[in-house]
């Protein structure tokens, strides 16, 4: 028999850090029970909307023996910046902050969620930005919570790319914009893969998570969150979770919101992002295994909860020497007219993060 160790002591860990939520027995809020489909027409002109079939090429890339990886965009005072997250040497990721004054060349600026919080995300953090207003075309402000401006991150205690189990920490700043260390919330982590309303999907690993403000609290809470979870065999499927303080956060409906593939083909939807365009809310997220390779797709809703896939032509696939292997995981936001598409490309060039856009780039504009 062979045993993992290092597998049994990272559960014991997360068994441990979630045993005050096991001490109060927690319950996964049933979903709505139906919803308006979002109807093909509409779903051709959110495409017609978001494409973004001008690859503008690498835009942000690793240091020697590094890869970087989950871009998540947002504009304060004037300024563009991107938190993305690197591991070096195969060891963990971290998370980092980049800033750009046209959105097209950015200037890394430093290190914002470290190694070593504790136990359970010692060697794993992973940080997304939350609360990026998901107003489409509304110049992605970052907005506060209690003075706070908030991330979610995945942890782990092992080192190595994404070893399981992962939980789900949150941290906040002051401010955004400078490379110092964000302050994790003593309640980390606040859902893991062990806690007792741990749903089918996601036993094994919890991934990628973003956060908005859903001023309507549609769902009778202010705060949604989307994340991907795992079971043994790689299959990762997309769910919700709601709060009310960013602190304590709830499983919102048994089932997940967004799955393909199945379990025999290794399927993959994950790394969601939720933008609003009209009364349509969207979900970028990115797909792989149940079709070729890695690449970028969305999904549409009316509610948060009932969500309609778009089946036609992706939106970024692997296509340039650069991201001839994957094209995934995205951020997307439209500013002055155009489409910003940012992934994480993997090719010849190792993990880099990528820009495709809606308008050729390269092209001067035509005089006034």
């Amino acid at each position: 028999m062979n045993i993992n160790f290092n597998l049994i002591r990272a559960l014991a860990i997360l068994i441990t850090a979630s045993a005050g939520a096991a001490l109060n027995p927690r319950e996964v809020l049933p979903a709505k029970a139906s919803g308006r489909r979002v109807g093909e027409d509409v779903m051709q002109q959110i495409f017609n909307e978001v494409k973004t079939p001008f690859k503008h090429g690498v835009v942000l890339r690793g240091e020697a023996d590094e890869l970087v990886d989950c871009p998540s965009i947002f504009q304060h005072n004037g300024c563009w910046y991107m938190v993305y997250v690197a591991i070096k040497a195969d060891v963990g990721y971290q998370t980092f902050l980049a800033r750009s004054d046209d959105l097209k060349a950015w200037h890394k600026l430093g290190k914002i969620l470290s190694f070593g919080g504790s136990e359970w995300d010692r060697w794993q953090a992973d940080g997304g930005v939350a609360l990026v207003n998901p107003i489409w075309g509304g110049g992605s402000p970052i907005e506060t919570f209690e003075k706070k401006y908030w991330m979610s991150y995945l942890g782990g205690a092992l080192k190595g790319y994404e070893p399981d189990p992962l939980a789900i920490g949150m941290a906040w700043t002051l401010d955004p914009t400078q490379p110092v260390e964000w302050n994790r919330i003593a309640q980390n982590p606040v859902l893991t893969p062990s806690q007792p309303d741990t749903r089918g999907f996601e036993k094994m690993t919890l991934y990628k998570s973003t956060i908005i403000r859903d001023d309507s609290a549609s769902l009778g809470y202010p705060f949604v969150m989307f994340y991907n979870g795992k079971i043994k065999g790689g299959f990762e499927k997309i769910g919700m979770a709601v709060s009310r303080d960013m602190v304590q956060w709830i499983r919102y409906g048994h089932d997940p919101v967004i799955s393909n593939g199945d379990d025999r083909q290794n399927g993959i939807s994950g790394d969601p992002q939720i933008v609003k365009i009209g009364e349509v809310w969207v979900m970028f997220y990115f797909g792989a295994f149940w079709k070729p390779k890695a690449f970028d797709t969305f999904a549409c809703s009316y509610d948060l909860v009932h969500w309609t896939q778009w089946s036609g032509p992706h939106l970024v696939e692997p296509s340039e020497p650069y991201d001839a292997t994957y094209a995934h995981k995205p951020w997307v936001l439209k500013h002055n007219g155009v489409v910003y598409h940012y992934y994480c490309a993997v090719g010849d060039q190792g993990r880099v993060i990528a820009l495709a856009t809606s308008k050729d780039l390269t092209k001067a504009p035509p005089p006034k």
